[in-house]
Protein backbone atom coordinates (compact mmCIF):
# COMPACT_ATOMS: atom_id res chain seq x y z
CA UNK A 1 0.00 0.00 0.00
CA UNK A 2 0.93 3.34 -0.54
CA UNK A 3 2.21 5.89 2.00
CA UNK A 4 -1.62 7.89 1.35
CA UNK A 5 -3.50 4.94 1.57
CA UNK A 6 -2.43 5.26 5.60
CA UNK A 7 -3.15 8.77 6.04
CA UNK A 8 -6.56 8.30 4.31
CA UNK A 9 -7.35 5.62 6.93
CA UNK A 10 -6.00 7.26 10.09
CA UNK A 11 -7.62 10.37 9.26
CA UNK A 12 -10.99 8.02 8.61
CA UNK A 13 -10.17 6.32 12.05
CA UNK A 14 -10.17 9.19 13.58
CA UNK A 15 -13.26 10.95 12.04
CA UNK A 16 -15.39 7.68 13.25
CA UNK A 17 -13.95 7.66 16.36
CA UNK A 18 -14.92 11.40 16.95
CA UNK A 19 -18.24 10.82 15.80
CA UNK A 20 -18.91 7.94 18.14
CA UNK A 21 -17.54 10.13 20.86
CA UNK A 22 -20.14 12.67 20.16
CA UNK A 23 -22.89 10.35 19.88
CA UNK A 24 -21.91 8.74 23.33
CA UNK A 25 -21.89 11.95 24.78
CA UNK A 26 -25.41 13.31 23.45
CA UNK A 27 -28.59 13.19 25.80
CA UNK A 28 -32.00 13.37 24.75
CA UNK A 29 -33.63 16.78 24.59
CA UNK A 30 -35.96 17.28 27.51
CA UNK A 31 -39.49 15.98 26.73
CA UNK A 32 -42.69 18.01 27.26
CA UNK A 33 -43.92 18.17 30.34
CA UNK A 34 -40.61 17.43 31.99
CA UNK A 35 -39.24 20.05 34.38
CA UNK A 36 -36.93 22.52 32.28
CA UNK A 37 -32.87 21.55 33.36
CA UNK A 38 -31.13 23.80 35.42
CA UNK A 39 -28.92 26.96 34.30
CA UNK A 40 -26.82 29.37 36.00
CA UNK A 41 -24.84 31.00 33.00
CA UNK A 42 -23.47 34.33 32.34
CA UNK A 43 -25.08 36.64 29.88
CA UNK A 44 -23.26 39.46 27.71
CA UNK A 45 -23.64 41.76 30.73
CA UNK A 46 -21.49 39.43 32.88
CA UNK A 47 -24.62 38.80 35.26
CA UNK A 48 -25.35 34.64 35.66
CA UNK A 49 -28.82 34.03 34.76
CA UNK A 50 -30.64 30.92 36.51
CA UNK A 51 -33.28 29.23 35.27
CA UNK A 52 -35.72 30.58 38.11
CA UNK A 53 -34.88 34.03 37.21
CA UNK A 54 -37.28 33.21 34.27
CA UNK A 55 -40.20 31.80 36.47
CA UNK A 56 -43.45 33.41 35.74
CA UNK A 57 -43.22 34.26 32.07
CA UNK A 58 -43.23 31.73 29.46
CA UNK A 59 -39.37 31.48 28.23
CA UNK A 60 -38.17 30.63 24.74
CA UNK A 61 -35.05 29.18 25.49
CA UNK A 62 -32.84 28.60 21.77
CA UNK A 63 -29.57 27.08 21.22
CA UNK A 64 -27.58 27.94 18.51
CA UNK A 65 -23.87 27.41 17.33
CA UNK A 66 -21.81 30.92 17.35
CA UNK A 67 -22.34 34.10 17.41
CA UNK A 68 -22.20 36.51 14.02
CA UNK A 69 -22.76 33.67 11.12
CA UNK A 70 -25.09 33.90 8.73
CA UNK A 71 -27.72 31.70 10.40
CA UNK A 72 -27.38 32.46 13.63
CA UNK A 73 -27.94 36.32 12.84
CA UNK A 74 -30.73 35.43 11.25
CA UNK A 75 -32.12 33.59 13.38
CA UNK A 76 -31.42 36.08 16.24
CA UNK A 77 -32.74 38.72 14.18
CA UNK A 78 -35.91 36.82 13.61
CA UNK A 79 -36.29 36.58 17.46
CA UNK A 80 -35.35 40.25 18.04
CA UNK A 81 -38.03 41.87 15.18
CA UNK A 82 -40.39 39.22 16.73
CA UNK A 83 -39.77 40.34 20.47
CA UNK A 84 -42.82 42.91 20.99
CA UNK A 85 -44.81 40.19 19.62
CA UNK A 86 -43.71 37.41 21.95
CA UNK A 87 -43.29 39.96 24.51
CA UNK A 88 -47.17 40.70 24.49
CA UNK A 89 -47.81 36.72 24.76
CA UNK A 90 -45.96 37.01 28.04
CA UNK A 91 -42.48 35.15 26.54
CA UNK A 92 -39.09 36.43 27.11
CA UNK A 93 -35.85 35.34 24.89
CA UNK A 94 -32.69 33.85 25.90
CA UNK A 95 -30.43 32.33 23.67
CA UNK A 96 -27.51 30.27 24.71
CA UNK A 97 -24.51 28.94 22.79
CA UNK A 98 -20.72 27.54 24.11
CA UNK A 99 -19.51 31.44 22.83
CA UNK A 100 -18.19 33.27 25.74
CA UNK A 101 -19.90 36.33 27.31
CA UNK A 102 -17.69 38.93 25.58
CA UNK A 103 -18.35 37.56 22.00
CA UNK A 104 -22.37 37.35 23.53
CA UNK A 105 -21.99 41.51 23.99
CA UNK A 106 -19.92 42.16 20.27
CA UNK A 107 -23.03 40.28 19.03
CA UNK A 108 -26.22 41.91 20.71
CA UNK A 109 -24.62 45.24 20.20
CA UNK A 110 -24.08 44.88 16.50
CA UNK A 111 -27.87 43.39 16.22
CA UNK A 112 -29.68 45.47 18.80
CA UNK A 113 -30.79 42.27 20.72
CA UNK A 114 -32.81 42.74 23.00
CA UNK A 115 -32.43 39.96 25.00
CA UNK A 116 -30.04 37.54 26.87
CA UNK A 117 -27.45 35.47 25.04
CA UNK A 118 -26.28 32.88 27.66
CA UNK A 119 -22.51 31.89 27.28
CA UNK A 120 -22.23 28.31 27.66
CA UNK A 121 -18.43 27.82 27.61
CA UNK A 122 -18.20 24.59 28.72
CA UNK A 123 -21.16 23.26 27.37
CA UNK A 124 -22.69 21.89 30.23
CA UNK A 125 -26.32 23.24 29.68
CA UNK A 126 -26.79 22.51 25.98
CA UNK A 127 -26.00 18.89 27.01
CA UNK A 128 -28.62 19.03 29.57
CA UNK A 129 -30.91 19.70 26.91
CA UNK A 130 -29.60 17.33 24.18
CA UNK A 131 -28.09 19.99 22.58
CA UNK A 132 -24.50 19.64 22.42
CA UNK A 133 -22.18 18.50 19.77
CA UNK A 134 -18.61 17.92 21.10
CA UNK A 135 -16.10 16.83 18.63
CA UNK A 136 -13.20 16.92 21.21
CA UNK A 137 -10.98 19.69 19.91
CA UNK A 138 -13.98 21.99 19.40
CA UNK A 139 -17.70 22.18 20.35
CA UNK A 140 -21.02 23.85 19.42
CA UNK A 141 -24.71 23.68 20.36
CA UNK A 142 -27.43 22.43 17.84
CA UNK A 143 -30.21 24.92 16.39
CA UNK A 144 -33.06 23.63 19.63
CA UNK A 145 -35.43 25.66 20.86
CA UNK A 146 -37.52 24.59 24.23
CA UNK A 147 -40.58 26.20 25.37
CA UNK A 148 -40.83 26.51 28.81
CA UNK A 149 -43.89 27.82 30.64
CA UNK A 150 -44.18 30.11 33.84
CA UNK A 151 -43.97 26.88 36.47
CA UNK A 152 -41.04 25.83 34.82
CA UNK A 153 -41.97 22.58 32.13
CA UNK A 154 -40.74 22.44 28.80
CA UNK A 155 -44.17 22.87 26.47
CA UNK A 156 -42.54 22.14 23.16
CA UNK A 157 -39.36 21.11 21.77
CA UNK A 158 -38.10 21.93 18.13
CA UNK A 159 -35.05 20.10 17.09
CA UNK A 160 -32.84 21.54 14.21
CA UNK A 161 -35.20 24.64 14.34
CA UNK A 162 -35.50 26.91 11.03
CA UNK A 163 -33.77 30.20 11.15
CA UNK A 164 -36.21 31.82 9.46
CA UNK A 165 -39.93 30.40 11.10
CA UNK A 166 -38.48 28.98 14.72
CA UNK A 167 -40.01 32.88 16.20
CA UNK A 168 -43.02 32.31 14.12
CA UNK A 169 -43.75 28.74 15.12
CA UNK A 170 -43.27 29.91 18.50
CA UNK A 171 -45.78 32.66 18.24
CA UNK A 172 -48.43 30.60 16.90
CA UNK A 173 -47.96 27.80 19.29
CA UNK A 174 -48.05 30.79 22.60
CA UNK A 175 -51.63 31.86 21.30
CA UNK A 176 -52.82 28.52 21.12
CA UNK A 177 -51.14 27.29 24.71
CA UNK A 178 -52.49 30.83 26.46
CA UNK A 179 -55.69 31.17 24.10
CA UNK A 180 -54.52 34.56 23.07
Amino acid sequence: MSKWWWVVLAVSAVGLLLAWRSAAQARAAPEVGASAPALALPDQAGKVRHIEDFRGKWLVLYFYPKDDTPGCTREACMFRDDWQKLDALGAQIAGVSVDNALSHAAFARKYHLPFPLLADAGGEVAARYGSLRDFGLFKFAQRNTFLIDPQGRVMRVYLGASTSKNSREIIEDLKKLTGM
